[in-house]
């Protein structure tokens, strides 16, 4: 893909959008007109469907706020500045490098500059990648990709539609899955790092969900001693991200 290609983030215009999921290109979401499925829109539908697209009806002034063009026809595709990867790109990458896996996940990252910082610290820290969700989950958009301060364009990310089953995917490798939860029973300091590990990452709200908790094999506290007990999501990702780092620098 051109250096064009990649920092286009909407496609406006029913061919355009056609045109662009019959290439398979990678697209985070479709606005269209509520109400409006019809003609060519109905293919629009039907290949966003087949690739599990998230389509959003909504009204006709939301789509004249968001189009650049003011061409839009009633639908506008959103596109991430690069291209994701596969999950099976990322444990590539491992292998190549002759190390241990090291792989953040985010778990319903929904700040784009939260998940940029984080795609930004994995970067600085040598992570092999990181892995999102299709859903309830921060895309690879302009703004994101400005926050990572460059980093999204060298750190590959992956973008899955189901979390779990690429936990177990990851434990199946012999990936140990570690997440951050303030109920969890050792801290950041006392957890074992070492070996093929992926960090797993909670939203800014709500923490990790119930179900990619029961999938992790640990769950780690960061110790909070003062009258906040919650920290930004990015900066909890840090702490843990570089406690791996400092454990394999111990070697």
């Amino acid at each position: 893909m051109d250096n064009n290609n990649q920092s286009m983030s909407k496609i406006e215009g029913r061919n355009p959008v056609i045109e662009a999921l019959k290439s398979k290109r990678a697209i985070d979401k479709i606005y269209v007109k509520k109400g409006e499925v019809q003609g060519s829109l109905k293919k629009i539908f039907a290949l966003a469907r087949a690739q599990k697209i998230i389509i959003c009806e909504v009204e006709k002034s939301k789509l004249d706020q968001m189009s650049e063009t003011k061409a839009h026809q009633g639908v506008i595709a959103i596109a991430p500045v690069k291209d994701y990867a596969s999950v099976d790109d990322i444990l590539n990458l491992a292998n190549e490098k002759q190390k241990p896996h090291f792989i953040i996940i985010a778990d319903r990252i929904a700040d784009p500059h939260n998940l940029g910082a984080i795609i930004r610290t994995a970067n600085s820290a040598g992570a092999d990648g990181v892995i999102i969700s299709k859903h309830d989950s921060a895309t690879l958009t302009p703004v994101c990709e400005k926050a990572s301060a460059g980093a999204a364009q060298h750190t590959p990310v992956a973008r899955v539609t189901n979390l779990a089953q690429t936990i177990e995917k990851l434990k199946e490798k012999g990936i140990w899955v570690i997440g951050a939860d303030m109920y969890g029973e050792n801290t950041i300091y006392t957890q074992d790092f070492s070996g093929n590990v992926a960090i797993v990452i909670g939203s800014e709200g709500e923490g990790i969900s119930e179900l990619i908790k029961k999938k992790c094999d640990f769950l780690v506290k960061i110790p909070m001693y003062g009258d906040v007990t919650s920290l930004n999501a990015s900066v909890a990702g840090a702490l843990m991200i570089y406690e791996v780092v400092r454990a394999r620098e111990r070697k």
